[in-house]
């Protein structure tokens, strides 16, 4: 009986089925965003960040284990779970600024946690190092990072019967709409007339051309927005602060972008997940918020606010 010839390996998806599929996933994510802020429900915005928290971070540690890499797995999905319900606790009971020393204290276990556990396996080389840091990237990276966006929605404290006060809610729009714009204008001028390649070695697909789209739709939805709510939208100053963020957090997102790169590239994953067809998992949806959210926070906390 003769050999069946070996089979040819599927075909990519053509430039139109990702686009497609891209542009359906992102209408119903902006579907969601739109129902929790038409809610204005304090336990809608924060039950979102930590679902897709969570959902990044058990992505994160299932690459990691993909790659060979022994992280703390359960340890560092259950830190996250813990530091989400920490932080969705003290705002739905009306705090506004994160009590100080929090952070520091939950970095601490993160290390702490991942060193005391690591005293339970062998000394293999660098294994129990690698173990240990990518632990605590990943929590730094996920958990930490992203829930900037839930500071940045409670800059105000949520109101006695558990609204979120307008402030919050616009501000948070703004941020991913800014974000957002500029993952989407950086893919729709790449594809369109992308022909420098940017980074090839991290991203192959990155052009300067759709650096340059990047920048000019988050202008377009920085100055867009603020023009169609500016009292809701006045915490952000002025119209220099707002072209200046809109700079800052369009160069942040596609760092933010091109850095999960980094971390895909190197454990040799294509996607963080399938969750999303034609993005990827939740942090492929992620990877720019935990780069501008933290950004615009300090900006406001730093620069606007005390003025």
């Amino acid at each position: 009986m003769a050999d069946k010839p070996p089979e040819s390996p599927p075909s990519a998806p053509s430039k139109a089925t990702v686009f497609f599929r891209r542009t359906a996933s992102t209408l119903l994510l902006w579907a969601i965003v739109a129902t929790a802020l038409i809610s204005m429900r304090a336990w809608a915005y924060l039950g979102l960040i930590g679902i897709l928290c969570t959902i990044s971070s058990i992505e994160y540690f299932r690459m990691l284990k993909g790659a060979g890499i022994r992280a703390f797995s359960c340890f560092g999905i259950a830190l996250c779970i813990a530091y989400c319900v920490a932080i969705d606790q003290h705002f739905l009971k009306g705090g506004s600024a994160i009590p100080q020393g929090f952070d520091t204290l939950a970095i601490f276990l993160a290390i702490a946690g991942a060193f005391t556990l690591q005293l339970f396996r062998p000394i293999l080389g660098k294994e129990p190092l690698i173990s240990v840091a990518t632990h605590v990237l990943g929590f730094i990276y996920v958990p930490f990072l992203f829930n900037f966006a839930a500071r940045l929605v409670f800059i105000r404290p949520a109101t006695a019967d558990g609204h979120v006060t307008a402030t919050g809610a616009y501000l948070l729009l703004w941020l991913l709409a800014v974000t957002k714009f500029s993952d989407m204008g950086a893919y729709l001028t790449g594809s369109a007339i992308g022909r420098h390649k940017m980074i090839p070695h991290v991203s192959p697909g990155k052009t300067w051309e759709g650096f340059g789209g990047a920048l000019v739709f988050s202008q377009l939805a920085a100055c867009g927005l603020y023009a169609l709510f500016p009292n809701q939208l006045s915490i952000l100053g002025s119209w220099p602060h707002v072209i200046m963020l809109g700079l800052i957090l369009s160069i942040l997102a596609v760092i933010g972008d091109l850095a999960e790169s980094i971390v895909k590239r190197s454990l040799g994953a294509k996607d963080s997940g399938k969750m999303l067809p034609g993005i990827g998992g939740g942090l492929d949806l992620i990877d720019s918020v935990c780069f501008t959210a933290p950004a615009l926070y300090f900006y406001l906390q730093w620069i606007l606010i005390p003025a």
